[in-house]
């Protein structure tokens, strides 16, 4: 699932194509949206709240969307022929086939948004809502402070987590924005063992590692790429994350990996053995083929 930074980043590049533009054409494939006529609606704004999209439109809806594991929203020129479209304020045909062509199947696409300029093609979606702008913590109000924005509440944060301190981070009710990655580099950078009771860490502690992904996630906004390690290549560009099976770069044990969470919302939490303290409950130790390797 995509991490808070690259929610950000795709909320960036929505709101430069679409703010300020009406759109001429719009479908949503989603159950309960499928007739939802967004035709004539500018949008004002698209902003990220943790890792949650909210397009918000002059007409006082907001469109939400959300990625989850595989979803992404594609920004391409709109075709030169927008007066066909806004007579009918539906995608044509000839489009659709070039989509199709261009790897983005029907099957795939959730949302289409369509503007004079550009086109905001949303495909494999995890989620799809249109609720009133006033409305909106229907959708996003059980998050806890998000973690890049300005007027972030760290102490509240901190104050929220509770439970083994890695599933805590995970957890979007304590503080929203931080995923798999950008936890197992925080809390290897800051030395703290994931499965560790954040209740039994001294506020100092907790302040460090919060502020340490808050750093990390904040440094690569402006790239694609993420990295921890200050390397930007394939395969360098994380301490433990990614690399179960491979030798930790400042001791040589083996990074390892275990489930963390609780049941039904488990998640992968990468971390080294001896720079953080010991194996992972349950964890027994036996050696781990590198990731990614046959």
């Amino acid at each position: 699932m995509p991490e808070g930074d690259t929610v950000f980043r795709t909320c960036a590049r929505l709101h430069e194509a679409l703010a300020g533009r009406v759109l001429v054409a719009a479908e949503l494939r989603w159950p309960g949206l499928s007739t939802s006529n967004l035709v004539g609606h500018t949008t004002i704004e698209v902003v990220p709240r943790g890792k949650h999209i909210l397009q918000r439109l002059d007409s006082g809806w907001t469109l939400h969307s959300h990625l989850k594991m595989e979803g992404q929203w594609r920004i391409s020129r709109t075709d030169k022929d927008p007066t066909a479209l806004a007579a009918r304020g539906r995608v044509d045909q000839r489009r659709r086939e070039r989509l199709d062509r261009g790897g983005r199947g029907s099957d795939d696409i959730r949302a289409l948004l369509v503007t004079q300029e550009w086109t905001a093609t949303g495909l494999r979606l995890g989620m799809l809502d249109l609720v009133r702008t006033s409305q909106e913590d229907t959708i996003v109000g059980h998050l806890g402070p998000d973690i890049l924005s300005p007027d972030f509440d760290q102490q509240q944060a901190i104050a929220n987590l509770s439970g083994p301190v890695g599933a805590a981070l995970l957890d979007q009710r304590n503080l929203a924005g931080i995923g798999t990655m950008w936890a197992s580099e925080s809390l290897f950078l800051q030395g703290i063992f994931p499965w560790a009771e954040a209740a039994a860490l001294d506020p100092a502690t907790l302040n460090g590692v919060v502020a340490r992904a808050r750093r990390l996630m904040t440094a690569n906004l402006p790239h694609a790429v993420q990295t921890s390690t200050g390397i930007r290549r394939e395969g360098g560009n994380t301490y433990v994350h990614a690399r179960s099976g491979r030798p930790c770069r400042r001791c040589g044990t083996t990074i390892r990996v275990a489930q963390i969470g609780p049941p039904t919302r488990e998640r992968a939490m990468f971390y080294c053995p001896t720079c953080q303290g010991g194996l992972a409950p349950g964890d027994d130790g036996r050696p781990l083929r590198p990731l990614g390797s046959r």
